[in-house]
């Protein structure tokens, strides 16, 4: 197939363009090569997917209109795995109009190309934050999620919407993936792991926020790249048992699905961190903080409807998920 791959200079984005690749896929990735976290380290990843073969690469910005309207008339996409985005809850709190520029405008010329050029279909990334205020766990998709924390969980909710909007409206085949807190090697600067391996590896205390009270699901990136191109090659349909009259969100009686990603086994922050210790083999300077604005307290994932419809659940434990990253970290900054 011929797929484009959004956010491909990102760490999942990336992930997927490799993966793909080793199937023998043609993969196009667009990327505006943001400055939200170090270029370089996106370039990086950029650069190892250059040197493949049947990848080419288009730096654009989801939100100019034109640009991406060119690309999908000329390009031939047979689907689209859609993975960019403005990312990062707290920042979403101090800089809101950046994640409605990119995440719901760009969202919205991701849709349209996709229904103009006739794309079989549509995978996107959704979160895990859509569950906002929802303390009844383990999260469903099944569940309603109408109390987004953060502008960042709002504008993934709208991404859901827009979605069935125009699989109900043009029959586009879309799926929407909620992600619970992707870790591994080549993973994002702004993220609780590497932000805690860097500050332990140079002798700085880590924040802890909520004072280590909460759980995450957190979810192996090996794992969330087998279930996006597990839902990508499981085309989005109807749902015969669908009644509007007890309208379920998961599905709809056009073809519109959404299943969540996670590892369905939460962990304690406070271990998280003795694992990344143990890994580390150093002890972290702990700094307890009150919650971060925006922050979903709990997180879990219901993965019944993923391993029903595409024969994969993610297993991987954190110890070796963490040991992992460990040792890419110390390899790629040479520490």
């Amino acid at each position: 197939m011929r797929v484009l791959v959004t956010g491909a200079a990102g760490f999942i984005g990336a992930d997927v363009a490799h993966r793909l690749l080793d199937r023998g896929d043609d993969v196009v990735g667009l990327d505006n090569l943001n400055s939200y976290y170090d270029v370089a380290l996106k370039q990086a990843r950029l650069d190892r997917l250059s040197a493949r073969e049947r990848f080419s690469f288009q730096r654009l910005d989801l939100a100019d209109r034109d640009g991406m309207a060119a690309l999908f008339a000329d390009a031939g996409f047979d689907r689209v795995v859609h993975l960019g985005a403005q990312a990062g809850v707290g920042y979403s709190v101090s800089h809101p109009h950046a994640y409605v520029e990119s995440n719901v405008v760009g969202f919205m010329n991701v849709l349209d190309g996709c229904q103009r050029a006739g794309v079989e279909h549509l995978v996107f990334a959704s979160s895990s934050s859509v569950y906002g205020g929802n303390r009844r766990l383990p999260f469903s998709e099944h569940h309603a999620v109408d109390h987004p924390l953060s502008m960042y969980a709002a504008t993934k909710k709208a991404n859901e919407l827009m979605a069935h909007t125009y699989a109900h409206l043009h029959g586009l085949p879309v799926t929407g993936l909620r992600f619970f807190t992707v870790y591994g090697p080549w993973g994002r600067p702004d993220m609780a792991l590497f932000k805690f391996v860097h500050r332990i590896l140079h002798d700085e205390p880590i924040a802890v926020h909520n004072h280590g009270r909460h759980q995450r699901d957190f979810t192996y990136i090996d794992d969330i790249t087998e279930g996006v191109l597990r839902a990508l090659d499981r085309i989005a349909q109807p749902d015969p048992a669908w009644n509007a009259e007890a309208p379920d969100p998961a599905s709809s009686n056009v073809p519109y699905r959404i299943y969540n990603i996670g590892n369905s086994q939460p962990v304690d922050l406070l271990r998280y961190i003795e694992v990344i210790e143990h890994c580390l083999d150093r002890r972290a300077e702990k700094q307890l903080l009150p919650p971060q604005p925006g922050d979903v307290l709990d997180t879990a994932a219901d993965t019944t409807d993923l391993a029903r419809d595409t024969g994969y659940r993610p297993a991987t434990p954190i110890e070796v998920g963490v040991q992992r990253f460990v040792d890419w970290y110390r390899d790629y900054y040479r520490v």
